[in-house]
């Protein structure tokens, strides 16, 4: 699935080009819980059809009301300059939008943005490029420019920032069949999926829709791929021929996480093998995750694919996990309690 944002702004580009009215709303404050963080947008059309999401659907509700339908005293023009609604001030209103106890959030509203803009922001973002969008408070003109790295929203008297980038990516090194699980969660989690592995025998039974496919070895499609700081690159061969130059080849770039299925012993050998023989050291591999996952007691490949998941957008999302949910962690604290156990009754 593509990135949700992009969607959204594909889908405001092809309602303006058609000559609709539409509004885009984006979260520009929020206190205490919110169902939706800071920069997130929703687009809505003037016969009512949304398009993103900016709460769990209440709010959504109320402005397809008072934009789409007029309703209410509080109806929403169809033109003019952008404008402020603000949700969840009172424990009533917070019942009754379904947000969270305490929790509040501010909109900004831009209606009928310039199609003209959106039509080249969405080709910004197909091509790859991280963008600016600057919407000035006092009339709603916008204008684009390239950012150099990802930015938090930013709002002041007179602007409206939001930077938008390309899609997440998954770089998925082998074919088998958890690789086939972990490649469905992150398409459904919004990222771009590439597969690779030369091993005819596995590509043959690869059955996953969206996935991009590839026979080239892994090293050299990490270096087709040209991971950012929205790239993630996991390998699940075993096989450190396919494995370990790709990975290396990895740790030369921005990707925001780097990791590589297996034991305990399996990930120590694997650091060993590179240190000895591929000129590494424990400074330079102190990215290259493993064994990855959080734990659960995953004992199946689609319970493993989920874990993997969950640390995948743990580490994109900025999350610190904790230890006691970390796969090496808690396998050395099961080993030194059956030590433990076996030595008491030994």
């Amino acid at each position: 699935m593509e990135n949700l944002d992009v969607t959204v702004l594909r889908a405001l580009r092809d309602w303006r080009q058609a000559g609709k009215p539409a509004v885009l709303a984006t979260v520009v404050r929020t206190w205490g819980s919110s169902p939706r963080p800071v920069g997130s947008i929703m687009a809505l059309c003037e016969g009512g059809a949304v398009v993103g999401s900016v709460s769990g659907g209440c709010i959504e509700d109320d402005l397809i009301a008072r934009y789409a339908q007029g309703a209410g005293a509080d109806a929403l023009p169809h033109a003019g300059p952008p404008r402020f609604a603000k949700y969840g001030i009172t424990a009533d209103e917070a019942h009754r939008f379904g947000l969270p106890c305490g929790g509040t959030l501010e909109l900004l509203l831009e209606f009928d943005p310039d199609a003209a803009v959106l039509a080249e922001l969405v080709r910004a973002l197909d091509a790859g490029r991280l963008m600016h969008r600057r919407v000035r408070l006092a009339d709603g003109q916008a204008r684009l420019e390239s950012a150099d790295a990802p930015a938090d929203l930013a709002l002041s008297d007179a602007e409206l920032v939001n930077t938008f980038g390309p899609e997440y990516r998954m770089l998925i090194i082998g074919a088998g069949q958890m690789s086939e699980y972990l490649a469905t969660m992150a398409l459904f989690s919004g990222f771009a999926v590439t597969v690779c592995d030369p091993r005819e025998e596995y590509r043959g039974a690869w059955s996953v829709p969206g996935a991009r496919l590839l026979a080239s070895m892994p090293d050299d499609t990490v270096a087709e791929l040209r991971p950012d700081a929205r790239t993630c690159v996991v390998a699940l061969t075993h096989d450190p021929k396919l494995d370990d130059l790709a990975l290396l080849q990895a740790l030369d770039t921005p990707a925001f996480y780097i990791g590589a299925i297996g034991s305990r012993r399996n990930n120590q050998a694997r650091h060993q093998r590179m240190i000895e023989h591929l000129g590494q050291t424990r400074e330079s591999l102190a990215r290259l995750r493993g064994p990855i996952g959080i734990y659960i007691g995953s004992k199946t490949p689609p319970e493993i694919a989920v874990s993997i998941m969950a640390e995948v957008l743990a580490v994109k999302n900025g999350v610190a996990l904790p230890r006691d949910v970390d796969v090496a962690h808690v396998k050395d604290r099961q080993g030194a309690a059956r030590s433990g156990a076996a030595c008491s009754t030994g």
